[in-house]
């Protein structure tokens, strides 16, 4: 919005309350224009702190702690339009360090009032022709373009979060995609909550591919930290399981794969992250199981609740040699379910108290509740979330990824 001052456009604060003091720098090497600009807000006793530079040297020291500046367009040392070019580059540098923008308004004189509307082209919030300014006009347009300012800084951030939440959703349908099993022989319950409600992803993500008609591979893992990058590398790690998988390689030669991916992809040496790689033969009724750095696998079956005792195993991408062998796991009966998770399930106080975490064995004693019992095996993983931040007091503080395989019910 442009104006001049000579139409008399503008209102007052709503509702006639008290304005806080404005901190304004005027750059004007005219000693008399400058001293008119200060009795101009003194008649108006206009809420305003005025500084005053003579150069735009001067100006760029001075900008510290100031809600506005009022520049002139004819200074020593730049001249119309340039003078605003680097007033406002000065403006965005002194916002980076103190927070909130600084706006920018132009005197121009009446010869060069064409200069005005162009100077809000370039970035102004508004401009003022000298001889047409009025002491109350002078304090309302330094106020409204401030509150300009920070209306634009407030779209501007309501923008970017918008942004934010379309890359979570990109992010999302990368870490957390759909399954590709194709049998009635098992029923699969994926599950992912964001750490404190953020609603952003973190580095959690899980897949599961059917390889034959009788055999099923599952991943669950977990990129250390909670930003876009980890999310991002989630998303590669996961990808590249996948392909992986899909292309037949032996299943000892997957997890060392996508640690080489892990080690050429992270930005910083010391992201690691935690593996379970679960190989379930509906033929054999038989678990594998691989671990790099993960809590281990719940398996319910036969009324009992038990961790696999798989070793746990070195992390991904701390040392790329190191194998990790294969735990195999015989059930006896065809009605089970298997319980695959992230250590933000676990990682969360077992009491609001905050003395001991959950854990594998509070996970344990969650499944063996009565109501899980009873709980059809399609909300368990949910059930399970909730639980787990009631024990903690409020919401947990770690992502929480889950798989829920069962087969002949799975109780």
């Amino acid at each position: 919005m442009t104006s001049s001052l000579a139409d008399g456009g503008l209102i007052g604060p709503p509702g006639g309350a008290a304005a806080a003091r404005l901190r304004v720098l005027l750059v004007e090497d005219d000693e008399a224009d400058a001293f008119l600009v200060q009795e101009l807000l003194d008649e108006a006793a206009a809420t305003v702190d005025l500084v005053v530079a003579t150069t735009l040297a001067e100006a760029r020291a001075k900008l510290a702690d100031v809600d506005c500046v009022l520049l002139d367009l004819g200074l020593p040392d730049a001249h119309g339009l340039e003078g605003l070019r680097q007033i406002l580059a000065a403006t965005a540098t002194a916002r980076a360090r103190s927070g909130p923008g600084i706006a920018v308004c132009v005197l121009t004189g009446r010869q060069d009032e064409h200069l005005g509307a162009e100077a809000v082209g370039v970035g102004a919030q508004d401009y003022l022709v000298k001889g047409q300014v009025e002491g109350v006009l002078l304090a309302r347009s330094l106020r409204y373009a401030v509150e300009r300012k920070r209306a634009d800084e407030n779209v501007q951030r309501l923008r970017e979060v918008e942004l934010r939440q379309a890359e979570s959703a990109r992010l999302e349908r990368g870490l957390l995609p759909q399954p590709l099993v194709d049998t009635q022989a098992v029923s699969l319950q994926p599950f992912y909550r964001p750490g404190r409600r953020r609603g952003l992803l973190g580095g959690d993500f899980y897949d599961a591919v059917q390889t034959a008609p009788d055999r099923l591979e599952l991943l669950v893992g977990d990129v250390c930290g909670h930003g876009v990058d980890e999310a991002a590398l989630g998303v590669e790690l996961r990808v590249a399981w996948r392909a992986l998988v899909l292309a037949g390689v032996d299943e000892d030669a997957v997890l060392p794969a996508v640690e080489q991916v892990l080690v050429s992809e992270r930005r910083l040496e010391e992201l690691f992250a935690t593996v379970a790689m679960v190989g379930v033969d509906l033929t054999r009724n038989e678990i594998s199981v691989r671990l790099a750095g993960h809590p281990p696998p719940v398996l319910l079956a036969g009324g009992k609740v038990n961790p696999l005792p798989a070793p746990t195993g070195l992390v991904l991408g701390v040392d790329p040699r190191r194998a990790r062998t294969a735990t195999h796991f015989g059930l006896d009966t065809e009605d089970w379910s298997l319980l695959v998770y992230t250590d933000g399930l676990v990682e969360g106080y077992a009491s609001p108290a905050g003395e001991d975490r959950l854990d594998v064995a509070g996970l344990c004693d969650l499944l063996t509740d009565p109501r899980a019992r009873q709980m059809p095996v399609d909300q368990l993983t949910r059930w399970l979330f909730e639980q787990a931040g009631e024990a903690n007091g409020g919401p947990l503080a770690d992502d929480v990824a889950m798989l829920m395989l069962s087969r002949g019910g799975g109780r």
